[in-house]
């Protein structure tokens, strides 16, 4: 079943369209990644499905409804949660904290539950930091979560990053390029987390990565983006062997110097 949807999105800036007609179909409970050369587009096409930026010509549907015109906010709320190329934590904050702040769209405390402190305001509190508990334990950071963010190591922080973005409960999770700066074995470890929010968490995962070992691995459909284009679409299998994909990664000359 379809959970997103985008139908010849366009996406421009000043004469550089940066995506261009992407027809896409993402099923519920997929693992799935778009992949491509610097530049392809990708995160901008991302940033279109996450109301950050709106395109100028096509429609996003999540759920059979359109994301056209929402802000990230109403987007998130839909349900569609992501992390960044760059780690964007709040550095200064512990990293239960920075897991709290993921939750804010779905507390219902008001103003007034807060300004007098009523009981409906301190359950709910507890509750929260309950989950934040569970989702530190979830992506492998037990008893840090009194530790300032930006004293983890990098891998420890791109898992707040996820944890954040599994504290609003999505449906879909967007994950740009989680194993970049990763060794080895984080990225195993992180391989494994993925698949985790799929299985365990029944989140559809939709990621760009830039490890083929990674992608290649875990993912269940592929799609390839070059100069906001999509130029290919299929099975990890029929990706590797795609004359398209390798002309995009390595070039012409030295493709047809593979096939050789």
């Amino acid at each position: 079943m379809a959970l997103l949807k985008t139908t010849n999105v366009v996406k421009r800036f000043g004469g550089l369209t940066a995506v261009n007609k992407i027809n896409l179909v993402f099923e519920k409970g997929q693992i799935a990644s778009i992949i491509g050369p610097n530049g392809a587009g990708k995160t901008t096409f991302f940033n279109t499905l996450t109301g950050i930026y709106t395109p100028e010509e096509g429609e996003i549907e999540f759920d059979g409804r359109s994301l056209i015109g929402l802000r990230p906010d109403q987007v998130a709320t839909r349900g569609i949660a992501r992390t960044f190329q760059n780690i964007r934590l709040f550095g200064s904050m512990t990293v239960i904290e920075n897991i709290l702040v993921g939750m804010h769209i779905r507390l219902k405390q008001t103003g007034m539950d807060i300004l007098f402190r009523r009981k409906f305001f301190f359950e709910e509190e507890a509750e929260a930091e309950e989950r934040a508990k569970e989702l530190m334990s979830f992506v492998g950071l037990r008893n840090v979560g009194n530790e300032l963010a930006r004293n983890l190591p990098y891998g420890g922080q791109r898992r707040i990053e996820i944890a954040r973005a599994l504290a609003a409960n999505p449906s879909l999770i967007l994950l740009d390029e989680p194993t970049a700066g990763m060794n080895p074995n984080e990225t195993a470890d992180a391989i494994k987390l993925f698949r985790s929010i799929r299985d365990d968490k029944g989140i559809t995962v939709l990621l760009i990565e830039h490890d083929m070992r990674v992608i290649m691995n875990i993912s269940e459909r592929i799609s390839v983006m070059d100069y906001g284009e999509k130029i290919a679409e299929g099975t990890p299998a029929e990706i590797r062997s795609d004359q398209r994909v390798i002309e995009a990664y390595l070039g012409r000359e030295a493709a047809a110097a593979t096939q050789a």
